[in-house]
């Protein structure tokens, strides 16, 4: 979709719908409406069910000097957008509530009117809306043409900071991007095939890139990836992406969890569980967008995108459970439960970003259904022993309106119970504190002085119904926050 913009003193063109965004109890910006129409407004600003209420959008009729129709967009009170960040989501939700809005009336362009002078941040905040809102994930429908609506295919904000508009874009386009790849099934991605697609990107965007099969796996020591993904007919890979720009002034490694599809293994998942499994690999999904959202708008960061990928399923070469695999760093790891293979992946592939010596690591995983029980589904889980890092990447996910919680990790009853006594770890516990159980494990395998976040992003991954910026299905959930990461340690 075209973002935009013109001034409003002229020099664009009056078609399409006007959107009007309204704080509640104030007057409407109406000097692109004709007097019968802005009289019309004035009185729906007066109406209880609209008020300029947080949410609310409403639809005039048929307008004259050109526009077909003018919606109103509720901002609610001014006074409770008073922190630049609340403003921005505020912006942002509902500009992708006004693109689902002009999709279901079969609008396809849209000229957008903010109640104040919009600044880069503004700017920024409603193309990212509007970009997240238009998105749909609908390649496997089969619609009749007569039935098909038009796509929004234009968006014009008067008076917007072209620079902000540009950035919001980008990062939006970086998280459909992620959900195109979480969004495919188990048997249209796999983990040869999501490796393909990595060195097909590395020669599309600028990657450097290398694949371990399962023999290489094997040979380099990584038998919790190579074990995870023996019990499927579709083999495991590790995939390491290098994005390397010559100005570069920080290196990071991005590590993502890449079950293409979890059955649970051996201890296989109800059927209620197993739906949705197509989302483990969103972990995997962000990293790739990530890289190539940070190409497209050159970041002066040296990334590692670091992707182990498997498919967990049972069968006759599946490990079991009392199983004890030999990590990469050469510690010991006996199965408790085969549906804990996660951060069996992780634990190699962060080992492998430990040998790259980043200035930090961060890996993002649908991790435990513990965190998802715990912070919901409008919220993941951030663990980490670093304080500076940790308030840092709060910062920074804020002003994306991506909401993360920082959850414990020096838990000695936890440390305790990771012990075996057949092996150095075992890989769960009780169902007590799972969620802290995975981050004390993975520490495991993260090198001394080595900054490193790991986001637990179980239930924020995939969204049953629309709501504010999401739409259903997978919300590449991080991916802008990492990215505004990446932009804020490079200045």
């Amino acid at each position: 979709m075209k973002i935009l913009t013109a001034p409003s003193n002229g020099g664009f063109v009056r078609e399409g719908a006007l959107a009007l965004f309204v704080f509640s109890k104030e007057s409407v910006s109406g000097g692109l409406l004709d007097e019968h129409f802005a009289d019309m407004a004035a009185r729906l600003m007066e109406e209880p069910s609209f008020r300029g209420k947080k949410g609310k959008i409403t639809r005039l009729p048929l307008l004259n000097g050109g526009f077909s129709a003018a919606y109103l967009v509720g901002l609610g009170d001014r006074a409770k957008n008073g922190k630049e960040s609340a403003l921005h989501e505020n912006i942002r939700s509902r500009s992708a509530e006004l693109l689902r809005r002009c999709r279901a009336d079969g609008v396809s362009k849209i000229t957008v009117v903010l109640p104040d002078a919009p600044s880069f941040g503004t700017s920024c905040a409603l193309a990212e809306g509007a970009e997240l809102g238009a998105y749909a994930f609908s390649k496997y429908k089969s619609i009749p043409e007569e039935e098909r609506l038009p796509e929004p295919a234009e968006l014009l904000l008067l008076d917007g900071v072209d620079e902000g508009v540009s950035r919001g874009k980008m990062f939006a386009c970086s998280q459909n991007w992620a959900k195109d790849i979480a969004n495919e099934p188990g048997n249209k991605i796999t983990p040869v095939s999501m490796a393909d697609m990595a060195v097909q990107w590395g020669k599309d965007f600028g990657f450097e890139v290398s694949v371990w099969d399962e023999q290489r796996l094997l040979q380099e020591g990584m038998e919790g990836i190579y074990s995870v993904g023996m019990g499927s007919a579709h083999p495991p890979r590790l995939i390491h992406m290098v994005y390397r720009p010559s100005d570069s002034v920080r290196k990071v490694a991005l590590v993502g969890k890449g079950v293409t599809f979890d059955s649970g293994g051996l201890n296989v998942k109800t059927g209620d569980s197993m739906r949705t499994m197509k989302g483990d690999k969103t972990g995997a999904s962000n990293v790739f967008a990530i890289l190539r959202g940070a190409a497209k708008m050159n970041i002066p960061c040296e990334l590692h995108g670091i992707v182990p990928v498997a498919e967990n399923m049972p069968g006759g070469k599946s490990f079991r459970p009392d199983d004890i695999l030999r990590i990469r760093n050469g510690k010991t790891v006996e199965i408790e439960n085969t549906d804990a293979e996660g951060r069996l992946l992780l634990a190699d592939a962060l080992c492998f970003a430990c040998e790259q010596k980043p200035d930090a690591i961060i890996d993002m995983a649908t991790l435990t259904g513990a965190c998802a029980v715990a912070l919901g589904q409008n919220m993941a889980g951030l663990f980490t022993p670093d304080d500076a890092f940790a308030d840092g990447f709060l910062e920074v996910s804020a002003r994306r309106g991506e909401r993360f919680w920082r959850l414990p990790m020096d838990d000695d009853r936890i440390a305790e119970a990771m012990k075996s006594p057949v092996a150095d770890l075992v890989n769960c516990g009780s169902r007590y504190g799972g969620a802290i159980f995975a981050a004390q494990f993975l520490k495991e395998f993260i090198s001394d002085g080595i900054p490193w976040i790991h986001l637990d992003i179980a239930g924020v991954d995939m969204q049953k119904d629309e709501h504010s910026v999401y739409s259903k299905g997978a919300t590449g959930f991080g991916v802008r926050s990492c990215l505004e990461y990446l932009l804020s340690i490079s200045k």
